[in-house]
């Protein structure tokens, strides 16, 4: 499910320096954008003269920022540092134009994602204005199982991963979210076999999404493009092509050959195989 901080360690917890420094700055999320300093203690787990000279350093060192009313945000500094990852900002540079086109084609919300462990990040998203609602952002996290591009990036991640995920705890979001391993271990099979994953009402009871993995130079899957419409009326069989047409041309502009023997991921990351 999507990440807290409510959460971390308390202030009595034994802590290295590293630890309170990055307590301050998991403090922040997409629900918590803006903190008072006695915020970023109590979500932090830390005094308040400690958060006092810790927020005091991020400050002046640029990964936070204060406004006139005394309230803290993330500083551009971290943007800057955080467009270097490769997952990030250089792929998303790279699939924007075929996101595009894919925008184009459907009219409806295209999404980017990566993998994080048992998590998808959503990297970049393009929606129009009469496009279906969905509870996604860049940087939002869900669970795998969930989403399309999730199921798209499982489906191809090791096996023995694989199963280790379906013999998990699979949290529910609607009454159609998948929540039995075998059904979802039926649905990542489903996947490898049509090179899609569609996932119906998983998240809201009134989207459904069609995802393609992005595979790297060596055939790794690095990362799942999506699209997502309205349940009702969906056309699976009409976006499925698209969908595929988008993720084979990110993957060609990362360097992937279809002819070329597989072999590790060009954008390495947590999740990533070679499979």
């Amino acid at each position: 499910m999507p990440m807290t901080t409510d959460a971390l360690p308390t202030a009595g917890a034994a802590r290295s320096a590293p630890d309170r420094l990055l307590a301050v700055l998991a403090a922040f999320d997409h629900d918590h954008p803006a903190l008072s300093l006695t915020d970023i203690s109590r979500r932090a787990g830390l005094t308040l003269t400690t958060a006092h000279r810790l927020v005091g350093a991020l400050t002046e060192w640029g990964a936070l920022e204060r406004d006139a009313s005394g309230v803290y945000h993330v500083g551009l500094r971290l943007w800057e540092i955080a467009a270097l990852a490769p997952r990030g900002l250089a792929l998303r540079q790279v699939a924007l134009p075929y996101l595009e086109d894919l925008y184009e084609a459907t009219h409806e919300n295209v999404q980017l994602a990566v993998r994080d462990g048992d998590e998808v990040v959503y990297i970049e998203w393009l929606s129009g204005r009469s496009a279906v609602g969905v509870h996604i952002r860049v940087g939002a996290r869900w669970p795998l199982h969930a989403t399309g591009v999730g199921l798209a990036l499982l489906a191809y991640g090791e096996l023995a991963a694989q199963e280790e995920y379906c013999q998990g705890e699979l949290a529910s979001f609607t009454p159609y979210t998948i929540t039995d391993g075998a059904q979802l271990r039926r649905a990542l099979a489903e996947v490898r076999r049509t090179g899609v994953a569609v996932s119906s009402r998983q998240v809201t009871e009134d989207a459904l999404s069609v995802a393609a993995p992005v595979r790297g130079p060596g055939g790794a899957v690095v990362a799942a493009v999506s699209v997502v419409v309205p349940q009702a009326g969906a056309q699976v069989p009409v976006l499925a092509p698209a969908v595929r047409v988008a993720a084979r041309g990110i993957s060609r502009a990362l360097g992937w050959r279809p002819d070329e023997p597989r072999r590790g991921s060009a954008i390495p990351g947590r999740g990533t195989s070679s499979s």
